[in-house]
């Protein structure tokens, strides 16, 4: 199998620079992913976070797309929950039309965020919770791609003039909530493994596939499986790169809230911890594919024939961009 590697970037606030730079980390790395051969580099939505810096994905995307020049860039994804689905096909039309063949469009229910900003973000109105959510998909594929009914009260809506580059519409999920819809509206589905391993199913995207054809779509159907992956010369290397991002997802489980830690901070916390919670790392840990490029490539073919994917787009946090950047390199000497 041939098998294509993209990149889901979350700008990760890493402690090796300061703060305000984590979005000019994400230009790097994806100049870098240009260069490789990697086949897309998405960036992440998410508000008021002390771990990822992108709250605006459309100009983070423009500002990608500007400054590379063959891989597709897209969002992985825009909180369509907040927004004006009009709104959100416009700044993606003017995308594609401007980077034509080159933009991808994700979108997701989750807010993102906290109560706190999604209220913010509603302001003066109330959140919608993701209750409408369905609806906005509808909204967004028929002002991306002009499928309205004629008698469709925003028919007559012109997003572009004559505009005839569209982004390719993709829906992200984690446990499957979201395929049959996705399927239904012809979005491609991007299934997010890093998040909700235990909920994650190849069966997922058998429904997806199911709606997509009971619903005749006559674009080719895409799917992606997102895998959090951590990759270095020696396994015990990748094992310590990889802390930093595991202890970030168990601190959360557990309530907690604080920068990013050291490798080296996350081995004498996990020293620290009791039985109980150790186990709870390790079993984070083990959801995540850390190891040689050899180990962590094995595993990826591995998850391909079991998820039927011929694309796997990587979400690699550590709390160095240098072996951030090298993670990537490594893993690109297969492509």
């Amino acid at each position: 199998m041939n098998l294509k590697l993209s990149v889901v970037d979350q700008s990760p606030v890493h402690g090796s620079h300061s703060k305000k730079e984590a979005p000019l980390l994400t230009v790097e790395l994806a100049k870098l992913c240009d260069e490789l051969n990697y086949h897309r580099f998405w960036v992440a939505e998410h508000h008021d976070s002390v771990h990822f810096a992108n709250p605006c994905p459309e100009i983070l995307v423009a500002h990608l797309a500007s400054i590379t020049s063959r891989i597709k860039v897209g969002s992985g994804g825009v909180m369509l929950s907040h927004y004006s689905p009009l709104k959100v096909a416009e700044c993606f039309s003017m995308l594609a039309s401007l980077f034509p063949d080159r933009i991808d469009l994700g979108v997701g229910r989750a807010p993102g965020g906290s109560g706190l900003t999604s209220s913010a973000l509603a302001f003066p109105n109330k959140p919608s919770n993701g209750q409408f959510y369905k609806e906005q998909a509808r909204l967004l594929e028929g002002f991306i791609h002009g499928t309205f009914e004629k008698d469709h009260p925003f028919g007559s809506i012109n997003v572009m003039p004559d505009v005839r580059d569209s982004p390719d519409l993709w829906m992200l999920g984690s446990s499957g909530g979201s395929a049959e819809l996705a399927g239904q509206l012809g979005y491609h589905l991007a299934l997010a493994r890093f998040i909700d391993p235990d909920n994650c199913h190849p069966r997922i995207f058998e429904a997806h596939e199911q709606a997509w054809r009971a619903a005749g779509h006559q674009r080719t159907l895409q799917r992606m499986l997102a895998i959090a992956c951590i990759c270095a010369a020696t396994e015990e290397e990748a094992k310590l790169r990889a802390g930093t991002a595991v202890y970030r997802k168990f601190a959360t489980q557990m309530g907690e809230r604080e920068d990013f830690l050291t490798p080296s901070e996350v081995r004498d916390r996990y020293r620290a911890l009791p039985v109980s919670h150790q186990a709870l790392f390790d079993r984070i840990e083990a959801s995540y594919t850390i190891g040689t490029p050899e180990q962590c490539w094995d595993e990826m073919m591995l998850l391909a024939k079991e998820f039927k994917v011929d694309e796997m787009s990587l979400v690699s946090v550590t709390h160095s961009q240098a072996d951030r950047l090298d993670s990537y390199r490594l893993l690109a000497k297969n492509l």
